[in-house]
């Protein structure tokens, strides 16, 4: 007797009459990963106390340089030098910053223009050891790096809040009006969407080619990026004809292959367009959706503001430490000392030495310890946030579910379908959602680790160990894209099945591959229409403040213009992602549900489609026009004869 061959991706599921959507009799899941969140929320807690009881946010607040002193604080060492200077500004942007929540730079407190007191020293010593026991001298390490220092007032004027408030009231506005306009015009709006963008980046182009040509013959501008250097004012660039030259090629790259996707994509377009008008009429019966992201937003800002303030108060509970520092053998040479030195009975002792600041930390158990406690800070967060954006998404995936399975619309949907998906997640699935979350935020975790590594590292790496921690890098980027894939689908069969993580992963994982055809040129055709929608957004904010002069009206005093502009751009994209987000959830939950629904029915009297009759004459015509491979056709004769074999072992039951 042989045995019968089992599918390579799963038994397609099988007709059941008594389904009618999310599964409403259903129990807890994931049970040990719930008990776990909870404990790890409460050392959290734990954690905060603690850094709240030793921090100092103060040194947030007012300037401070690396050795944790006031600039330009009265009664302070260092009251005549109010400006800070920043050895390398650049370093701010590091990773780093996530988990120190300092900037890893050496910071020196300096006086205004015009005062006296030049001499860059902090008491008595202007020296100090930079923790591989190196003396080095403040001033002549101030005057070497002369020309790579930034200037930080104190306060920094760096973006006014009404130029920010507007710009993002503007994206958020604008986001709205292309979800309600998708709403009642899907079809429309894709196309006028696809165009306009293809005018704001050749407008682009244009604006870029004319900057280039009027600064033809002016003096300087013929000088190279590479003879420029880097330039903390970023609108010096702005002054070379070879920076438009490469934005020209940059938008014109981007335009030639948005068009070229088009072109190619042009068929499945229509097919991508109807997805949308079916998630449209989804949104439509359950309109609360829309305003779900707003209760994600909340969310999210508790969780940051926690992590911040945390993060705050850990990095400021350092304190300077000084260090015994002589010339000949002394006994409390390398021992902790008072800056008052001279009176000490340490310095009678040893009347050569000195007392010198070595390092900005602590010595006690906490810490010793502090680096963990800010890694514990870090990884909750990054748990925390993934668990409330996979809250949303099974939120959201039950409350669309809800409408694709119901089979006269809106009447057999629940009365409040967000509420009760949102009562569900939270009731039976909190260790999923935990679960989900906890992978991914390994993940991430792993990855500030490694860019930790990568900056403790810095001056002693070789090559090959900078090949090694790329390719680490590299692979855990394109880890983190996977999980984040699987984790969204899998919330998706839990919205609709109960079942634990791993198993509706699996589930999930295998409906995708049994029609991996369709995910390729339908589901990931309509994401990039809705990633041309949040384009446009983006586009549309950031040449209108750089058109209209908002910055240069309002804020003529700004250091640095591009910050503002930068902080609104990818402000305005996390807008319309948030909203975008509600549509693209919308589309993954209905597509999953098609495809499962192909697989549960067949389109006759006593088993019909879910889906509405126009995306099934749309799907079904645009199969019948594909040229199909042989596994194709080998996959559709299988599903037939196992739809043939189903029904005949019903009407023999």
């Amino acid at each position: 007797m042989e045995l019968e061959e089992q599918p390579k991706y799963g038994e397609p599921r099988k007709y059941d009459p008594t389904f009618k959507g999310p599964i409403q009799n259903r129990g807890c899941t994931d049970i040990v990963c719930c008990i776990l969140f909870i404990l790890a929320i409460l050392g959290y807690i734990a954690v905060g106390i603690l850094a709240w009881s030793q921090g100092d946010p103060r040194k947030v607040i007012y300037p401070t340089d690396s050795r944790g002193q006031f600039c330009g604080q009265a009664g302070t060492p260092l009251e005549k030098k109010p400006l800070l200077f920043y050895f390398n500004i650049m370093k701010c942007a590091s990773p780093m910053v996530l988990l120190e929540f300092q900037c890893p730079t050496t910071q020196v407190c300096f006086p205004a223009l015009g005062q006296e007191g030049g001499v860059i020293t902090v008491g008595n010593n202007s020296k100090f050891d930079d923790g591989n026991g190196n003396i080095r001298d403040l001033v002549s390490l101030t005057h070497s790096l002369t020309h790579s220092i930034s200037v930080l007032t104190s306060p920094p004027p760096l973006l006014p809040p009404s130029t920010l408030s507007s710009g993002l009231v503007i994206a958020m506005l604008t986001s709205l009006l292309f979800i309600v306009l998708l709403r009642f015009l899907a079809g429309i709006m894709v196309w006028v969407m696809i165009v306009m963008v293809i005018l704001v980046i050749g407008y682009g182009i244009v604006h870029c080619y004319m900057e280039y040509a009027a600064l033809k013959g002016e003096p300087g501008a013929d000088v190279t990026l590479q003879q420029l250097g880097f330039q903390t004012d970023f609108t010096v660039y702005l002054q070379i004809r070879q920076t438009w030259l490469a934005f020209m090629i940059i938008l014109a790259i981007v335009e030639v292959i948005i068009i070229l996707l088009l072109i190619f994509l042009r068929k499945r377009i229509c097919i991508a367009i109807a997805l949308i008008k079916e998630a449209s009429r989804a949104i439509g019966h359950v309109m609360s959706s829309l305003f779900y992201p707003l209760f994600t937003f909340l969310l999210l800002a508790m969780v940051i503001a926690y992590w911040a303030v945390t993060a705050v108060f850990l990095s400021t509970s350092n304190e300077p430490i000084y260090k015994v520092f002589n010339e000949t053998e002394c006994e409390h040479s390398r021992a902790t000392c008072e800056p008052n030195y001279t009176s000490s009975l340490m310095r009678k002792q040893c009347p050569d030495s000195e007392c010198l600041f070595a390092f900005y930390g602590g010595e006690t158990v906490y810490h010793k310890y502090l680096i963990a406690l800010q890694f514990y800070n870090v990884f909750l967060f990054f748990w925390c946030a993934n668990f409330v954006t996979a809250l949303g998404q099974m939120t959201l995936a039950g409350a669309f579910a809800s409408y694709y399975w119901a089979f006269v619309k809106p009447d057999d949907m629940p009365a409040f379908p967000v509420f009760s998906s949102l009562g569900r997640s939270l009731r039976y699935h909190t260790g999923t959602l935990a679960f989900g979350s906890l992978i991914l935020s390994i993940i991430q975790i792993i990855r500030v680790l490694l860019e930790y590594l990568d900056h403790k590292l810095q001056g002693a790496q070789n090559k090959c160990t900078k090949f090694l921690l790329c390719c680490l890098k590299c692979c855990f980027w394109c880890l983190e894209k996977f999980i984040k894939f699987i984790n969204r689908n899998a919330y998706i069969m839990v919205a609709i099945y109960g079942k634990n993580f791993c198993t509706s992963a699996r589930d999930a994982f295998f409906l995708l591959m049994r029609n991996m055809i369709r995910v390729a040129v339908l589901d990931k055709v309509t994401d990039f229409l809705l990633f041309l929608g949040k384009l446009l957004i983006v586009g549309l904010v950031g040449e209108s403040l750089y058109l209209t002069r908002i910055l240069h009206n309002t804020a003529p005093n700004l250091h640095y213009y591009w910050v503002p502009i930068i902080t609104l751009v990818i402000g305005s994209y996390l807008i319309a992602h948030g909203f975008f987000s509600v549509y693209a959830m919308c589309v993954d939950t209905l597509f999953l549900c098609f495809c499962e629904d192909l697989e549960r029915n067949d389109g006759s009297a006593t088993r019909p489609y879910y889906m509405s009759s126009t995306l099934h004459e749309i799907l079904w015509k645009n199969k019948a026009e594909e040229p199909s491979s042989s596994a194709a056709r080998q996959q559709d004769d299988e599903d037939i004869r196992l739809k043939q074999q189903q029904a005949q072992e019903e009407d023999a039951a």
